[in-house]
């Protein structure tokens, strides 16, 4: 996959013809071409030679509170929670989306607590939260920008990320003060490269008027062998953390959970594929060919080998690709709220919009392209599904017109 619009990459993709005048969307150009740089850590992980050695399990499994944990990246972490739907403009709340408006200025640590800071972005309605497991404590240990290495102990190859140890050494002291009972996992987005994909498209909507599909897919494609073993390798982490504090599998469920299309089909987007609205006004800037591939073939290619993966590695498997069905950036079932109507889980987009445009001064780059509030809570009931299935793969999809509660599950 290219890291930028080079010549000699733009020459591999589709040419894509338009009689339409040039686009002024610099802000939003320099959006895209930042996008690679404020998600942080996007190195492929390297393949495992061999699964890591388990150390010897003590005799019982922690007595302490139970827990539901979650370890990964942004998908997980709870990034975008700040925003209830989008809407364009740089005044006040923001018609009610920014979660952040203090009433005069914005404080992000209102969403994401102390993880503003350090860019982990862990939010207050991220999955683990809004998710009902029974748990007695519920812990957030993804981190926005998490590769697989991030995963891995720090003995066996792990990284830290954001001043941070390790997610599977810091899954080693929860595991030991808590007795967990369930583990989710999202990872492999950033080791495929899921933030150069976009802003290779969205620079070729703005200004190479050519299509991004076909480099993009060769690039998903080279790097996909090694982007799962990473991912495999991070489950033998975690076997190996939780089997050295005492658990059998038995004693906990591990989940592998895919990732949703934040866009839609080229169909389905409520504005038109040339002009200004698609870029400035909807934060949506890719060509209906590329929508289609990304909703139709990159989105459900990567779903395919996560569960892969997660049959191989006995984790069981939520599939998210068709969760923001009709809720995706710039779908024609939403809309953007008006200062005289505001947000609503039922109207409102449930992923964060392309920052740049008309909307460059609002929130970070690195929230584009996620789950929103909304979006957090459907992904938190899919959870709370999954949870009254102990066994068995599933799809979580959701109900036309209505909120998270209209989540449902479909057997895969």
């Amino acid at each position: 996959m290219p890291e930028n619009c080079s010549s000699s990459a733009r020459s591999t993709r589709s040419a894509r013809s338009t009689g339409s005048a040039p686009r002024p969307g610099r802000r939003l150009l320099a959006a895209a071409l930042a996008l690679p740089i404020a998600v942080a850590g996007l190195a492929v992980a390297s393949p495992a030679s061999a699964a890591p050695s388990t150390p010897a399990a003590p005799a019982v499994v922690p007595s302490g509170p139970t827990a539901s944990v979650t370890l990964g990246d942004s998908y997980i972490s709870g990034e975008a929670g700040r925003w209830k739907g989008n809407a364009a403009g740089t005044g006040g709340g923001r018609n009610g989306t920014d979660r952040a408006w203090t009433g005069s200025s914005y404080d992000p640590s209102r969403v994401y607590g102390a993880t503003a800071a350090s860019g982990c972005d862990r939010s207050d309605v991220a999955e683990v939260l809004s998710a009902s497991t029974g748990a007695q404590n519920e812990i957030d240990l993804a981190c926005s920008g998490a590769v697989s290495a991030n995963v891995f102990r720090a003995a066996n190859g792990g990284q830290s990320l954001k001043g941070e140890a390790p997610q599977a050494d810091q899954l080693a002291t929860v595991a030991r003060q808590n007795n967990v009972k369930l583990i989710t996992l999202s990872i492999g987005g950033n080791d495929l490269g899921f933030s150069d994909v976009i802003s290779t498209c969205v620079q070729d909507y703005l200004i190479w008027y050519s299509y991004c599909h076909d480099s993009a897919q060769s690039g998903i494609d080279a790097k996909m062998p090694a982007a799962m073993a990473g991912v495999g390798k991070a489950i033998d982490e975690i076997r190996a953390v939780m089997a050295g504090a005492g658990y059998a599998q038995s004693d906990y469920r591990l989940v592998l959970q895919s990732y949703p299309s934040p866009i839609p089909r080229g169909a389905e987007m409520r504005y038109p594929e040339s002009g200004w609205t698609r870029s400035n006004t909807g934060g949506c800037p890719f060509w209906d060919g590329d929508a289609d591939w990304a909703r139709d073939s990159m989105v459900p290619q990567i779903s395919q080998a996560l569960a892969g993966v997660a049959a191989a590695k006995g984790a069981q498997f939520l599939d998210l690709s068709d969760m923001l069905q009709g809720r995706e950036v710039c779908s024609t079932a939403t809309r953007q709220p008006t200062a005289s109507s505001g947000p609503s889980a039922t109207t409102s987009e449930w992923a964060r919009f392309l920052d740049g445009g008309l909307n460059s001064t609002q929130g970070v780059l690195q929230e584009s392209m996620h789950p929103n509030y909304y979006g957090q809570q459907a992904v938190g009931r899919c959870l709370t599904l999954l949870w009254a299935r102990p066994s068995g793969d599933y799809a979580c999809r959701n109900t036309a017109g209505q909120d998270a509660s209209g989540m449902y599950l479909t057997a895969r």
